[in-house]
């Protein structure tokens, strides 16, 4: 049973959050705070395992409170601005919400903090796929994970880049890097995700996929320090 407590200075957004809880059988709630002062000293005296936490709140927003706390749980950022989105990954928050989000989108959420929590605790094997389906143009196009190359954002489009041919999908890269398994796909850039197996070198601007030079976000600089490391 994995915890949570919300975080947001609107009532009625913490409503929606506690009625979808409810109907998630594996999360327990254990609270709900409007102040984040009063959130942060429940923080320094009980350990969760996930915040869901609005990002503009008076006095101290989500990201400054998130950065506060020594120890972290893991994070999903709730916001009614799509503009966040970038920042609030780049401090690594496991997911990101715009309101108004359906229980659909919130059981996802949740799924994605349980199998994280799981494989960290390593109670359960994780089982990862051999290949996703996207859909481009009309048709969904199933592909094999070791056909993939690298993906390229494109405006409001995603290219795939395969072995032997490309794809456009309609996706934005948070949208398609949730399709893509962790262990195997690192994002290095706002505009770029890249198969693991793939990079033939690394430094510290670039990747290589091949002969095709992949460019580093200097906000990316510690997820491809990890692919050097490899697993822990």
């Amino acid at each position: 049973m994995m915890t949570a407590i919300g975080i947001d200075d609107e009532p009625v957004a913490l409503e929606v959050i506690k009625a979808h809880a409810a109907k998630v059988p594996f999360m327990e709630l254990k609270g709900l705070f409007t102040n984040a002062f009063q959130a942060l000293d429940y923080l320094r005296k009980e350990k969760v395992d996930v915040l869901f936490l609005d990002i503009k709140m008076p006095d101290v927003t989500g990201i400054e409170l998130l950065k506060s706390l020594p120890d972290p749980p893991l994070v999903v950022f709730t916001t009614a601005y799509s503009e966040h989105a970038v920042h609030s990954f780049e401090l690594d928050a496991i997911d990101y919400l715009l309101k108004p989000f359906s229980l659909a989108r919130f059981l996802k959420a949740c799924n994605k903090v349980h199998a994280y929590l799981q494989l960290k605790q390593e109670k359960i094997p994780v089982n990862i796929p051999e290949f996703i389906f996207i859909k481009s143009g009309y048709d969904q196009i199933r592909i094999l994970l070791n056909e993939i190359l690298y993906l390229e954002s494109a405006g409001n489009y995603v290219n795939f880049i395969l072995k032997d041919r490309k794809l456009l999908s309609r996706l934005s890269m948070n949208e398609a890097s949730q399709l893509l398994p962790e262990s195997l796909f690192t994002r290095i850039h706002r505009s770029f995700i890249v198969s693991n197996q793939q990079i033939s070198k690394i430094d510290r601007t670039s990747v290589w996929i091949g002969n095709v030079q992949v460019p580093v976000g200097s906000a990316y600089a510690e997820e491809v320090g990890k692919i050097w490391q490899g697993p822990a």
